[in-house]
């Protein structure tokens, strides 16, 4: 039986809306040169800078760690119609199984969660001393019986992080995906590094090692390709693009300062362009939110920003209904669903 594997259990896939493909609701993605300050209150009139700025100097923004909260930002969600959420907190960004499960249980939300591991700099010697056997068997067991100690089940794999240059340990984090995948059925998702190169070294990689690219969802296009040509290109691969930075209006990147980050309007062209390329069924849509300035608390746009914002642009740039349902629910069900 075709099943999607939430935090709360299985449910069919007719069951899914409208999804958000990349989220994270409880995390701890905080840069590691400061992950072991105490928070900074976050005052209001300081938001704009902070979220500017990314919070990468300010200890405490890529903390999300309080369930309350967490239920009533997602409760926003659901009153915008939204049926769906990809949870994609793993291994080295502190993910918390049984917080989500509850959260989950309180907004009515599906939510499905992810495993493996992140990027080395983030998980360590939880990642680097593990071959890929050992790493596959995580995946497996945390799909198959639950994850990180807990009794709740992963229902997708990743994000499975990758740096630049990929390490030898997040080589082995991406085969081990394959062979997990391969053996539950579960969609991969991968963060790759900013190079252009690296999404497509990390789909050959994937696909040499079993995994079907049409399973395989590569994030942060709209941080790594400014061209439409390459994104085609990646798309010919077979694997799924997630434009996952709905809501980042703002050009800075303090990752890479010589990047100009697309806004709603330049994601959605990139969007079109593959649509008109024949791409339909591979493209993902999300936030992927991770800091607390993001959220509506702290005067962020929040997670129901796509379907309260960017749905009635796209209808006013001349997407159809059908466009629209491909892109939020039913390519999420079909990556979603264990094959």
């Amino acid at each position: 039986m075709s099943v999607v594997r939430t935090v709360a259990g299985d449910i069919a896939p007719e069951a899914l809306g409208a999804t958000l493909m990349h989220e994270h609701v409880l995390c701890d993605v905080t840069p590691p040169p400061i992950a072991r300050l105490p928070d900074r209150e976050i005052r209001f009139e300081e938001t704009d800078a902070i979220r500017r700025s990314w919070g990468v100097d300010h200890p405490g923004n890529h903390r999300l760690n309080d369930v309350d909260l967490a239920v009533a930002e997602l409760a926003r969600l659901v009153e915008a119609g939204g049926g769906g959420l990809v949870e994609l907190t793993c291994g080295g960004i502190r993910p918390d199984p049984e917080g989500l499960r509850a959260v989950a249980l309180r907004t009515g939300l599906p939510i499905v969660m992810g495993c493996g591991y992140y990027t080395e700099a983030y998980a360590g010697e939880a990642l680097t001393l593990k071959g890929v056997e050992a790493l596959a068997a995580d995946m497996v067991a945390a799909v198959r019986e639950g994850a990180w100690g807990a009794e709740v089940r992963a229902g997708m794999i990743g994000e499975i992080g990758v740096s630049d240059p990929c390490s030898r340990a997040e080589r082995r984090s991406l085969e081990a995906a394959a062979l997990a995948a391969a053996e539950t059925g579960a969609a991969i998702t991968v963060h790759p590094g900013r190079d252009p190169a690296s999404p497509f070294e990390c789909v050959r990689t994937l696909v040499a090692a079993g995994a079907d690219p049409a399973r395989v969802v590569i994030s942060h296009i709209d941080r790594t390709f400014f061209d439409h040509a390459a994104m085609l290109r990646l798309a010919d691969t077979g694997c799924v693009l997630s434009f996952d930075f709905f809501g980042i209006e703002c050009a800075h990147y303090p990752f890479a300062p010589e990047v100009d980050l697309p806004n709603d309007g330049g994601r959605l062209r990139a969007v079109r362009a593959l649509l008109d390329g024949g791409h339909a069924g591979r493209i993902a849509l999300s936030h992927d939110i991770c800091t607390r300035t993001r959220l509506c608390r702290w005067g962020g746009h929040g997670y129901a920003h796509l379907l309260r914002d960017v749905v009635p642009m796209m209808r006013a740039r001349g997407f159809s209904g059908a466009e629209i349902d491909d892109l939020l629910t039913a390519t999420p069900r079909r990556l979603l669903t264990l094959a």
